[in-house]
């Protein structure tokens, strides 16, 4: 890299080091008042111990060596990070080590411990997302060895965190009262600023995952907008069509499942298959959410339906609308002349990650609750979050 493309990428790890306290302000402003510093405290935390994480071993783990698996430990403690190259993509790269359990909050809030949960991702984060990590994005690992492509986390991070959130409110349990008393959000137009700072943000996510100041940034800039634009709109046509009011909260979480279904195909789509990406996600990820309220899950606040069926969709999705004219490190999908090829390799790799964070998330969660417990008592849950885990409260009387 020159001294333009290591500069781009520095710019690019800030503006997704900013997308946690803007997700955090997502989340916080749809949970009811008691529990909003226990949402915004899980958010910032995590800023803190995976960064510490990263430079320890998860970086190592993540990028060391060419096993098919699981990395060495040559960067272990911050060893041999060769040069400013090395230490910008170290840095660009514990970002997204970052939000990525931090994602994982939305689906539990209101209920679970907060020394839990920092245990869990303590350990989730070195034995979960950094083998998945080193699959995805190492030369060496197994998904990018098979051929399939994840251009900026689509598997490795959303479809990773999704699946973990789905796994762990199995083991919690749905909150109380819920299905049966009102849990409005409290605060929406602190949704709708994160909502903001998770779309400027997301540029550095996926235009920073060029790698490089070039063209293939810029179309994954140009891709990302779209995206958000158009998953928006379908996530309010299909509310519109089916509750009669298109609503902000809508609006907001359509953007993000634009975002999220973008991710994996940013730097290898062009023309218009961003927008018809963004659509599809927006209106499956609404038909996602009425799924599970079917179903009574208690994801809190749409973690599953938004990022786990956002990040399949995406993935998925660029079997078909892959181009190699777009992006040379790209390969063509099925509407492209590619065949079945790379859409067979994006469904193997979306189910391997499934399947691997699936079953070691659940084995983590289980070996919390039953030791430590994962979930805040009764009474805890009626005082709320902000006063039960951390003895302050958001708002005075």
């Amino acid at each position: 890299m020159d001294s333009g493309d290591t500069a781009w990428l520095m710019t690019s790890a800030a503006l997704v080091l900013f997308m946690t306290p803007g997700l955090a302000f997502f989340y916080a402003g749809m949970v009811r008042s008691k529990n909003v510093l226990g949402m915004l405290m899980q958010n910032v935390f995590a800023m803190g111990i995976i960064s510490l994480i990263w430079a320890t071993i998860g970086f190592s783990l993540a990028f060391g060596g060419d096993a098919p698996l699981l990395g060495n430990l040559d960067y272990a403690f911050m060893g041999d990070i060769a040069g400013d190259e090395g230490m910008a993509f170290f840095a660009f790269q514990m970002m997204f080590a970052v939000i990525t359990p931090a994602l994982i909050t939305g689906a539990t809030a209101d209920r679970l411990k907060f020394g839990s949960y920092a245990i869990f991702i303590a350990i989730w984060s070195i034995v979960v997302y950094s083998p998945v990590a080193h699959w995805v994005w190492d030369a060496g690992g197994w998904i990018f060895d098979m051929g399939a492509q994840d251009f900026a986390g689509g598997a490795a991070i959303h479809i990773n965190a999704g699946i973990a959130a789905l796994v762990i409110v199995a083991v919690l349990g749905e909150r109380r009262g819920h299905g049966t008393e009102p849990m409005p959000p409290h605060n929406l137009p602190f949704t709708v600023l994160g909502t903001g700072i998770l779309w400027f943000g997301w540029f550095g996510f996926n235009a920073g995952s060029a790698l490089a100041a070039n063209g293939v940034a810029a179309q994954a800039l140009v891709n990302t907008h779209l995206a958000a634009a158009a998953g928006m709109l379908g996530w309010l046509v299909v509310e519109q069509f089916k509750t009669g009011h298109p609503t902000v909260l809508g609006a907001c979480s359509g953007a993000v499942a634009g975002l999220v279904a973008i991710t994996p195909c940013a730097g290898f789509v062009g023309g218009m298959s961003p927008i018809w990406i963004g659509l599809i996600a927006g209106a499956g990820c609404y038909v996602a959410l009425r799924v599970k309220e079917l179903m009574r899950l208690d994801d809190s606040l749409d973690v599953i339906a938004v990022h786990l069926v956002g990040g399949l969709i995406g993935t998925v999705l660029l079997g078909f609308f892959g181009d190699s004219a777009i992006n040379g490190d790209g390969a063509d999908g099925l509407f492209y002349g590619g065949g079945g090829e790379l859409l067979k390799d994006q469904v193997l790799a979306a189910l391997g990650v499934m399947l691997f964070s699936g079953v070691l998330s659940y084995v983590i969660a289980v070996g919390i609750d039953k030791t430590i417990g994962l979930r805040v008592d009764h009474d805890q849950e009626l005082v709320g979050l902000d006063q039960s885990q951390h003895a302050e409260s958001a708002y005075q009387a």
